[in-house]
């Protein structure tokens, strides 16, 4: 009798639990449908339709339309520039800086700070100072004239892409060192010290403990830097402006322009061949992701 009153009560708290969580997930959930999973699902279809009231069905013209034009073209190729140069640089820089203050520094709260504050920095002070210096009467080009070197128009020019990407790493890698810090601190100390009775050099405790057992984190944080790459657009709009400099004509810029222009078709197939390429990255990084905890263990 006792063996069969147990599994019953465990199925009630477990409806119980369920009930709970599902009416305090409730608001999110139906918030995150409206504004976001229910206009995408519309959008989609809209891609292969001519029109959005009473459209007909067009297959994928939208979709030849779209890679044909040479504004798109050259959006989509800045933009995976953009992402190729900035996301492993950030990878880098944020794991050495966490290496860093993994340390035993007598500066490590100051550094731990001047990295976490982009975070909580106001987008518009964040757009005030970055204006001021690269301007083109910014402080930079002041420097620049005082060392008799000419001035450079950088928003203007091919070196306004290495200025947003060290505006993308500046706003975000102290996000990435969180995240770092939290792996490394998660590493068994164990290890460390087996690894010193073995005489193992820094470098052999760095390759073979510290990356091996950091690497799900650094899925986790490439899949994140990833992202957020991808929302650089609002310093990029702000700074720049609608129609930028050919370099930093981004997916975002794009779509913006057809959104003013009422081109909701070309907006909705480039909204979706964007989710498309990184929902493919992402299942392509969570399986590698998957094989190789199959390997650890």
């Amino acid at each position: 009798m006792s063996d069969n009153r147990n599994p019953s009560k465990f199925m009630k708290l477990l409806r119980k639990d369920w009930t709970a969580a599902s009416l305090f997930l409730a608001p999110s959930l139906i918030g995150f449908a409206i504004f976001y999973l229910i206009p995408f699902a519309m959008g989609f279809f809209y891609s292969f339709e001519d029109n959005t009231i009473d459209g007909k069905f067009v297959g994928f013209d939208n979709y030849n339309d779209l890679f044909a034009s040479g504004s798109f073209r050259k959006a989509a190729v800045n933009t995976f520039l953009f992402t190729g140069i900035s996301v492993p640089l950030i990878i880098v820089l944020s794991l050495f800086a966490a290496l860093l203050l993994n340390q035993k520094l007598f500066i490590r709260n100051w550094l731990q700070t001047a990295f976490v504050l982009p975070l909580v920095v106001p987008i518009a002070s964040i757009i005030m100072m970055w204006q001021i210096l690269f301007d083109w009467n910014g402080t930079v080009n002041v420097w620049l004239q005082s060392m008799h070197m000419d001035r450079i128009d950088w928003m203007k020019s091919d070196w306004s892409m290495g200025v947003f990407v060290i505006v993308y790493i500046w706003k975000n890698i102290g996000y990435n060192i969180i995240l770092f810090l939290a792996g490394l601190q998660s590493i068994p100390k164990d290890y460390y010290e087996t690894a010193d009775i073995e005489g193992a050099g820094r470098l052999h405790k760095l390759r073979h403990i510290t990356l091996i057992y950091l690497t799900p984190t650094m899925f986790f944080v490439v899949l994140m830097s990833i992202i957020n790459s991808f929302k650089v657009f609002r310093e990029t709009y702000l700074i720049a402006g609608d129609y930028p400099h050919d370099r930093i004509y981004m997916l975002q810029h794009y779509m913006n322009n057809m959104f003013l222009s009422l081109d909701i078709q070309k907006l909705t197939a480039a909204a979706t061949s964007m989710v498309g390429c990184i929902l493919i990255f992402v299942i392509v990084m969570l399986s590698i992701e998957r094989r190789f905890r199959q390997f650890i263990d």
